[in-house]
């Protein structure tokens, strides 16, 4: 009953909000929205940072056991002329007393990925009814489950952090596929294919090259690297997923049905210990699990195909490899291009894909590209704040909801069980529980957030 209540509420909200004028937006709202941020990382730095220029925000707490990220964080603080947030620190769970004794509006979690579920819980559990978290959403698909479960009990709102579904082109892209530029879709790509060698492993002191991790490492070197040591999967799907997912209407008149993931053999990492700390360095003993590059198709109930890649261990430049391929068309980022049937400049030829992109220029980005300035991921991680902070403040659903944070995040265990089962095809859970086919389109239909 509770899960239906939720999400008959959310769909009735977010109709609402659909049909509304902009008028109506301009009614007044709450002044101040009081925000908790869980994280003084380099991902938590940045979200402090938007967060100190809004006059509409005041970030009340902040929480990390690092010193020396959490200095680093004051240090922003004082440079914005904001009052200093309550600070929280001293041991692994000091984010409890954060949640108990702060009143908070919503939280920001910007933490190592295996804290990310217990602490959307907790919010939650405290009664906080907007939780912004980084990626990933769990770690087991039980995770993913409890997330939903405790959401709908709660009645709150969990927005994952994903900035790509805000990058320009895929927005302008977004823009082209509702305009019908493609035709109907049939076959999507995109992944994470960004070469983090230098992430995962440095010279455990201010990044730098070098071949430590774990206790040794400095910043993500410290948790994630530890993930590539012991499983095997496509670990950070959302990047790629998400904008793909946004095209064709996932949990909203459609569903991913099943998975099928393959892992190549592990090199990168081992080579690139030998090549920077040589053949004697500790680490070269370790043997990492993640293969190099883990494939995954899904198969989507309206009858689309999507391949994700996940490639983060090798020499290679940065690219998420996105491809949205119609009846009448193709996007394809990695060589700039794109190519409409009787539209192109000529037959079987790509067209420059600036040209179109700048066409059908969203909304959105029209609006406020001089707000995004400056902002991190190119001015993405300012869209990503605003409509987060901006739901809270009109105590609306938020534009990316719990379903598609579950959804989009489930892919890394479902890739681990396909692979452990020798590449078998695995179900695809419904985490709206049937609602998919009745829930609409909300995410980015106009200028507003």
């Amino acid at each position: 009953m509770e899960r239906r209540k939720f999400i008959h509420n959310t769909a009735m909200t977010t109709a609402a909000f659909a049909m509304a004028s902009k008028a109506a937006f301009a009614a007044p709202a709450d002044s101040k929205v009081k925000i908790g941020l869980i994280g003084t990382g380099l991902r938590g730095m940045s979200h402090l940072s938007l967060l100190l220029r809004r006059d509409d925000v005041d970030v009340v707490a902040m929480c990390d056991i690092d010193a020396k990220m959490l200095d680093r964080a004051k240090g922003i603080v004082t440079k914005s002329g904001k009052k200093m947030p309550e600070i929280f620190t001293g041991n692994v769970y000091t984010w409890k007393d954060m949640l108990a004794k702060t009143q908070l509006d919503g939280v920001v979690i910007a933490t190592p990925w295996e804290w990310h579920n217990p602490m959307m819980l907790g919010a939650m559990d405290a009664g906080i009814k907007y939780v912004g978290c980084e990626v990933i959403m769990g770690i087991t698909l039980e995770d993913h489950w409890n997330l939903v479960r405790a959401a709908e009990k709660h009645n709150a709102h969990v927005m994952m952090l994903e900035n790509v579904c805000y990058r320009r082109d895929v927005m302008a892209v977004l823009n082209m596929v509702r305009q019908n530029m493609f035709g109907e879709l049939i076959h999507l790509q995109g992944g994470y294919q960004h070469d983090l060698r230098g992430v995962k492993l440095n010279d455990g002191k201010d990044g730098g090259v070098g071949a430590e991790f774990g206790e040794k490492g400095f910043s993500e070197a410290k948790w994630r690297t530890n993930h590539s040591v012991f499983r095997n999967g496509d670990l950070y799907p959302t990047h790629g997923i998400g904008p793909v997912a946004n095209y064709i209407n996932i949990n909203r008149g459609n569903r991913f049905l099943s998975l099928c993931s393959y892992a190549t053999k592990t090199r990168g990492l081992h080579n690139y210990i030998v090549k920077v700390g040589g053949e004697n360095h500790p680490n070269t003993k370790v043997r990492f699990k993640l293969g190099d590059i883990v494939t995954t198709m899904i198969h989507c109930n309206n009858g689309e195909t999507i391949l994700l890649q996940h490639d983060t261990n090798l020499p290679r430049p940065y690219s998420l490899g996105f491809r949205v391929q119609g009846t009448e068309g193709l996007w394809m980022d990695v060589n700039h291009s794109i190519y409409i049937q009787g539209k192109s400049k000529e037959e079987d030829a790509w067209d420059d894909a600036q040209a179109w992109l700048d066409k059908y220029d969203h909304p959105l980005w029209a609006k406020y590209s001089s707000d995004a300035k400056g902002a991190g991921h190119g001015g993405m991680d300012f869209f990503v704040v605003n409509a987060f902070v901006e739901s809270i403040k009109r105590k609306q659903p938020t534009p990316l909801d719990v379903y598609d944070a579950a959804a989009w995040s489930a892919i890394t265990p479902l890739s681990e069980q396909s692979i452990e089962l020798g590449q078998q095809t695995v179900e695809f859970p419904d985490f709206t529980g049937g609602q998919w086919m009745y829930r609409k389109p909300v995410f980015a239909l106009g200028d507003d957030y």
